[in-house]
């Protein structure tokens, strides 16, 4: 498997049913409703595995998932049996890989506004590293591993909102404060270990790992003649894009391993240091592809367009509405034919007129109670999922081997109001 594949967990038997992890999509959505969220557990295990083995020529490397692409107990087990750590951004993606046993000593706190409540936490629960994002953090930390994040002033070619490493950015320490930084960090209890970047979500580029990899060890080096320091690790961040269209063409593991690998090492003889130990963060590389969203089609109109309304939308994945972000989707009762196509956009049923999953979509025969199955949606779907117009959000389920099982219970009515309070 190579993430320039458009990589969908499914396979068939005869009269084209579609399956996913051994499970009939179909029968999924009879048994646990819709929108229901389904997630495949060796799509995940063959990701990890995926950059385990194109990393493994060089000598000192951890991978830590990004927790924000999807965070639940059962997912974060099972990327912890994979010998993955974790980059967690708030207390709740802290507590939660927490509770799923795994090493806390290989996570990493990052974010650009952690409270003193949550650095707190992230201490008591045994965290092994602390990002430091900003000035503000340095003033609440004491006695903490820490790495430092820095912005390294590259733009790749990927959505604004989703950029992180440009000059521009609310992440992380501009290029000229970081002596200050460090000096602020040898007069206090604190050890920095090394140093933090991240460039971007989405992207499709080689290079500009290879330009970041570059940025990152020669500050490394300067600083550690400078301030007499043995700083020995560089967190690159993840990023790599996935296949959601037939038009996207992103990059495979093994191309952004062979950028990064050669442009350490090349860096390692230029200025004959010690291999720094390499930190990658891959995040919707890993989860997306394992995942489906299923929808139950209802009501339809022609207006100059045909819609066709779906039972979730903008709710359970908010993408398409802040991103433009694009999905491929079959219908589940025919998902291989290709006659009588019509094109169609699939609306959510939220009250905003921007609620549009898919756009001029084509599929076969549409109609009222189809299944519609939304390929890649693993990732930034569940994690940003709201209540918005006070409606439930769905079930998810693990499936592998012929077998289902309920990871994430659908929502009720009472789960809604749980926190509400009458007027006295």
């Amino acid at each position: 498997m190579t993430t320039n594949q458009l990589i969908m967990p499914v396979t068939t038997e005869t009269k084209g049913r579609l399956k996913i992890g051994g499970c009939d999509v179909i029968d999924l959505a009879e048994k646990y409703g819709t929108p229901l969220y389904v997630i495949d557990e060796m799509t995940i295990r063959t990701a990890c595995r995926e950059y385990k083995r194109a990393f493994s020529g060089y000598k000192n490397v951890q991978m830590m998932y990004a927790s924000k692409a999807l965070c639940t107990i059962a997912t974060s087990q099972i990327i912890a049996s994979e010998g993955f750590g974790f980059d967690v951004v708030s207390a709740g993606e802290i507590y939660t890989v927490y509770k799923s046993g795994a090493d806390m000593s290989n996570v990493l706190f990052n974010g650009s506004n952690k409270t003193q409540e949550e650095l707190d936490l992230a201490k008591k629960l045994g965290v092994g590293r602390i990002s430091v994002d900003n000035f503000s953090e340095l003033e609440m930390l004491d006695d903490a591993d820490i790495l430092l994040r820095i912005t390294p002033g590259i733009e790749c070619h990927t959505h604004e909102y989703i950029k992180t490493g440009q000059l521009d950015s609310k992440f992380g320490f501009d290029m000229k404060d970081i002596d200050k930084a460090v000096e602020i960090i040898l007069k206090k209890n604190l050890r920095l270990k090394g140093l933090h970047a991240h460039i971007g979500s989405q992207i499709f580029e080689t290079e500009v790992y290879g330009d970041e990899i570059e940025i990152v060890v020669e500050e490394l080096i300067r600083l550690n003649k400078k301030f007499n320091l043995n700083l020995n690790e560089i967190n690159i961040g993840g990023g790599l894009g996935v296949k959601y269209t037939e038009q996207d063409a992103p990059p495979s593991v093994d191309e952004i391993a062979d950028v990064i690998i050669s442009r350490l090492d090349k860096l390692v003889n230029k200025y004959k240091i010690e291999p720094p130990k390499l930190i990658l963060e891959p995040g919707r590389s890993i989860v997306s592809p394992a995942g489906v969203t299923l929808y139950k089609l209802g009501t339809s109109k022609q207006a100059i367009t045909k819609y066709f309304a779906i039972d979730g939308g903008m709710a359970d994945n908010p993408r398409p509405s802040m991103y433009n972000a694009k999905y491929s989707a079959v219908i589940a009762e025919r998902p291989f034919d290709n006659n009588s196509l019509q094109k169609v956009t699939i609306a959510g049923r939220f009250c905003e007129s921007g609620d549009i999953l898919l756009k001029n979509i084509e599929l076969p025969n549409p109609k009222k109670n189809d299944i519609l199955c939304v390929f890649n949606t693993g990732a930034y779907n569940f994690s940003m999922a709201s209540n918005y117009n006070r409606v439930q959000k769905p079930a998810m389920v693990l499936v592998n081997n012929s077998q289902s099982d309920i990871i994430v219970l659908r929502e009720t009515l009472d789960d809604l109001i749980a926190h509400d309070r009458t007027l006295k």
